[in-house]
């Protein structure tokens, strides 16, 4: 009895090491990712890989693992509810919403394109073009910042379609489980979706019309702190066990839960309560993507990785520069929104777990999907300088795509052009030395008939 007790604690004594060690090497990476001027999420997803099977192996991509993943699923779709505001919406809401329209249409056009020469199936396409239209939200509003253009148009605009595209995530999400059900998007998905769309509608037009809506016994849990993260945590749930019994989406509940305690006279109550937990639970869901990236399939697959990555950015950063462009935007506005832009967004995690549930995406298409959504975030950096020097266009008279690319990376096209120049060179002279060789040649060795 004394040995199974011993036996007990000890393994308790091992799950309390591996905790301490894991929330250790989180906090060094997510410190480290910041001092580099970087989102922490970024040093959660590297710190994943480094505790997982691909690197130490130290944590194992455990059922208790996923299950924490998925409640960070629903505290981070409840906290992007509350971030979003009705009122910076609506002041740009026709462009947003366009925009967005255009980002997914053309997505889904590249994906499907694509999925034609590598003969994919439809629903790999679709989810492919959903999860490349989505863009970063941490990583955008941390470029915004560091080049001051938050409160500026850019930084409206931006904002703007990046709530547009937050919105559009609910109904990207059950479309792709109603591709699940085995008979396509029949009668009864579409009218789910179109009932999500419609209450998602109907909650934002009520939400402009007020100025704030009224918390049931707000004075009591303004006197009452310790009972509003519970409070906020039985909503956010409660929210998606509904959504999920009526058979749309757990995130959907939980996503309309944080939109309207976050448009609430208890917003900033509640995300000062929830934000220790909602930290917590985000951790450990970025933690989770990381655990899922293989080392070795990337070290495997680096030059195909690489190219995806380099292609799906470009096209990504294109995408949002010329529908913001077609929408009326100027191009000074449009290039640096767009390529602040250019990184995949945190829920194109969520719609990749999506599409390899209702088997649209094998394990190893997941695993690339995974890797290249990290890697963007990895590679963010190069896009923050982009931005800054996109920035610069701000003040600049670029008029035309041309014009814009020659004023931001002159010195770079100096650089390659002056490499040409000598490689050119070069060239030339190479082949003049191997001319002049082989007619010295031919007079030294006349032909012997």
């Amino acid at each position: 009895m004394s040995g199974t007790l011993w036996g007990k604690q000890l393994e308790h004594h091992f799950d309390l090491t591996g905790i301490a060690i894991v929330t250790s090497v989180a906090l060094l990476c997510g410190l480290g990712l910041s001092r580099l001027k970087q989102p922490a999420i970024v040093g959660y997803i590297v710190a994943g890989i480094v505790l997982g099977p691909g690197g130490f192996g130290l944590v194992s991509n455990s059922q208790s693992i996923h299950t924490l993943a998925e409640l960070g699923v629903l505290m981070l779709l409840f906290l992007v509810g509350m971030e979003l505001s009705v009122k910076s919406f609506l002041a740009v809401w026709k462009v947003a919403l366009l925009a967005v329209l255009g980002q997914i249409g053309l997505s889904l056009a590249v994906t499907a394109l694509a999925g034609l020469v590598l003969g994919w199936p439809m629903e790999r396409s679709i989810v492919f073009g959903f999860i490349v239209a989505l863009s970063g939200t941490a990583v955008a509003i941390k470029m915004l910042e560091d080049i001051g253009e938050l409160k500026t148009e850019t930084g409206r605009i931006t904002i703007g379609v990046l709530i547009a595209q937050d919105l559009a995530f609910v109904p990207l999400l059950l479309i792709t489980n109603g591709m699940g059900s085995g008979s396509g998007l029949d009668a009864a998905i579409i009218a789910k979706l179109a009932g999500a769309v419609a209450a998602l509608a109907g909650l934002v037009w009520f939400l402009s019309r007020r100025e704030r809506i009224t918390v049931p016994y707000g004075n009591w849990f303004r006197r009452n702190h310790d009972v509003v993260p519970l409070a906020a945590l039985a909503l956010c749930f409660t929210m998606a066990a509904l959504t999920g019994v009526l058979g749309l989406s757990t995130a959907f509940g939980a996503f309309i839960a944080g939109f309207m305690l976050g448009n609430s006279d208890g917003r900033t109550l509640s995300l000062r309560a929830t934000h220790p937990i909602q930290s917590v639970l985000v951790v450990v869901f970025f933690l989770s993507i990381g655990l899922l990236i293989d080392l070795t399939y990337v070290w495997d697959h680096l030059g195909e990785v690489l190219l995806l990555l380099l292609i799906v950015t470009l096209v990504k950063s294109a995408i949002n520069v010329g529908t913001l462009h077609l929408l009326g935007e100027p191009w000074e506005r449009a290039f640096p929104a767009g390529v602040i832009m250019g990184s995949l967004g945190e829920f194109s995690f969520v719609l990749a777990a999506a599409g390899l549930s209702i088997a649209a995406i094998d394990p190893q298409g997941y695993q690339l999907a995974v890797t290249v959504i990290a890697l963007s975030w990895l590679a963010s950096p190069l896009w923050l300088d982009a931005a800054k020097r996109f920035h610069a266009l701000a003040a600049g008279s670029a008029g035309s795509l041309r014009g814009a690319l020659e004023q931001v990376y002159g010195g770079e096209i100096a650089v390659v052009n002056r490499t040409a120049r000598t490689t050119m060179r070069g060239a030339r002279a190479g082949v003049a030395l191997i001319r002049r060789m082989a007619g010295r040649n031919g007079t030294n060795n006349p032909d012997p008939s």
